[in-house]
């Protein structure tokens, strides 16, 4: 197996030394073998960075590639990564669910017309017998709406206007920060924990506005005489 100085496996990668420490230190590649003061590099971090780079290329965050390295590593050889994640997961945690168990998340509401929704938003995904789910969070939140008593139809087509917000926000912010942030290869990826606080932030605070707009309730009215 041929080994690497750092700029050399930089090179090889096509990327900057800069951005290959930038993803030792996120942890995106397991430590190299050390030679007094020089770290050796091999093929299998070569083909780490070139995983990397592929699913960066198809919108996944670095934040996603690190949660799903580590969940894969264990028996999976990492190459492997962009075969299993080709629906464009991003730091959203994967669900897999027999058929039975999604029923049991949205009980009554597993409709022919539900499922063709939710595949088209790309929420659901098939994989051999199992259905994978893109987030853990949005299968938690929208089961949690469906209990509450909002039909599941409603809620897949606020989430497909929602997506629509969204991609307008991160088409915003990326602009910002590549108009900004010029020659800043890393900017938009490293920076977008701030986008998210901003957005959260924003969100929060228009609930509250709306709720506040709203008319105080004077209670159930009784019939005058």
């Amino acid at each position: 197996m041929r080994e690497y100085r750092t700029d050399e496996l930089a090179e090889a990668a096509g990327i900057p030394v800069r951005t290959l420490r930038f993803y030792r230190e996120r942890k995106l590649l397991p430590p190299p073998r050390r030679e007094g003061r020089i770290a050796w590099y091999d093929d299998q971090h070569l083909a780490r960075l070139r995983t990397i780079a592929a699913l960066l290329e198809r919108g996944h965050t670095l934040g996603g590639i690190a949660e799903l390295t580590a969940a894969f590593e264990q028996g999976r050889d990492v190459g492997q990564l962009g075969e299993l994640l080709g629906i464009g997961w991003s730091e959203e945690t994967p669900v897999r669910l027999s058929p039975e168990a999604l029923a049991d998340y949205f009980e009554g509401e597993v409709t022919p017309e539900n499922l063709a929704a939710s595949l088209d938003l790309g929420y659901l995904a098939t994989d051999g017998e199992e259905i994978v789910h893109v987030s853990r969070r949005l299968l938690d939140v929208s089961s949690a709406l469906v209990r509450e008593g909002v039909p599941l139809a409603a809620v897949l087509e606020t989430g497909r206007l929602v997506r629509e917000h969204a991609d307008a926000l991160a088409a915003l912010f990326s602009e910002l920060l590549t108009t900004h942030l010029t020659g800043d290869e890393d900017a938009v990826t490293r920076l977008r924990p701030l986008a998210k606080s901003v957005v959260e932030a924003e969100l929060t605070m228009a609930m509250d506005r709306l709720h506040q707009q709203r008319p105080p309730s004077t209670g159930p009215q009784t019939p005058s005489s």
